[in-house]
């Protein structure tokens, strides 16, 4: 079993409690699928530490997932078709690109946007679709934010250039799940060497990240003054968005496909003699690699 979201745990942001009766089953079902799973595998450190309510941490295995861009695959914004299709030439760009459900409060980009409204040459993006885009579309031309843009999901043609067109990308974890998901854009952010900014509690898997590669920052949604500054310090120095460029692209180099062959290293490996070795020694090169 390979766990990328930790359920029923997820269910909180709705405001479901443990101690309802779907979730109380659900809790309960988890025990037992993953007693008797053969391997159980998980994407980061916090996520486990989230599952092993469940189950014995030891049969917990640890492996990252990867981007769907292997490398630096950036295009500079004088040549990028998304940048002159939606005439965002001289803009400096922040930008949300996934879904828009309730796990993700991207309100906060809507907050940013008031907060800058100021600073005409910085744009908030917004891209995607999701239960929660009218309100959000609602929301924007209530405050009358003309920083503020939104755009439908991109095509798979069209996205490697609409993510080049991003100098911040934005990662929203609602902090009550904080440890039970890490959103995979997070990852593509990384492949294309762009800083990130993260809405994240301190223990999340993203806060984590961003304290071991420095490629971005994590916040929490009470921290936007904070947020402002990251924005300013990003767009007006930069010597200083090289390095956070430089330590994405070096940070994405932990999450390549090849880790992939990890899980199946782990799987067919199992029945040796020396498994709980084994198990050490290949966690401890992906946790020295990540």
């Amino acid at each position: 079993m390979l766990i990328w979201d930790v359920y029923p745990d997820v269910f909180k942001i709705t405001g479901m409690k443990e101690s309802q009766p779907i979730y109380r089953v659900w809790a309960k079902l988890n025990q037992i699928a993953f007693k008797n799973a053969y391997r159980l595998y998980t994407i980061g450190e916090k996520m486990a530490e989230s599952l092993s309510k469940y189950v014995d941490r030891d049969k917990i295995y640890i492996v990252p997932i990867w981007s769907i861009f292997q490398s630096n695959e950036k295009v500079a914004k004088i040549e990028n078709p998304f940048i002159i299709e939606h005439q965002l030439q001289g803009k400096f760009i922040v930008q949300y690109s996934g879904n828009i459900g309730l796990t993700h409060n991207v309100e906060v980009m809507v907050e940013l946007a008031e907060m800058m409204i100021e600073y005409k040459d910085i744009l908030f993006q917004i891209i995607g679709r999701g239960p929660r885009m009218p309100y959000l579309k609602s929301l924007v031309e209530k405050k009358g934010l003309s920083n503020c843009q939104f755009l439908p999901f991109q095509s798979d043609e069209m996205f490697p250039y609409s993510l080049s067109a991003a100098d911040i990308g934005v990662v929203i974890l609602d902090e009550v799940i904080s440890k039970g998901s890490v959103p995979s854009k997070s990852y593509n952010l990384m492949s294309f060497g762009i800083p990130s900014l993260y809405i994240a509690s301190d223990d999340s898997e993203l806060h984590n990240y961003a304290q071991k590669y420095g490629h971005a920052r994590c916040l929490s949604h009470i921290n936007l003054d904070e947020a402002v500054e990251f924005i300013l310090v990003v767009k007006n120095d930069k010597k200083l968005k090289e390095q956070y460029i430089l330590n994405a692209v070096k940070a994405s180099k932990n999450y390549r496909r090849s880790n992939a062959d990890k899980l199946v290293e782990l799987y067919t490996n199992g029945d040796n003699k020396d498994v709980s070795s084994y198990k050490s020694m290949v966690v401890k090169d992906v946790s020295e690699r990540t």
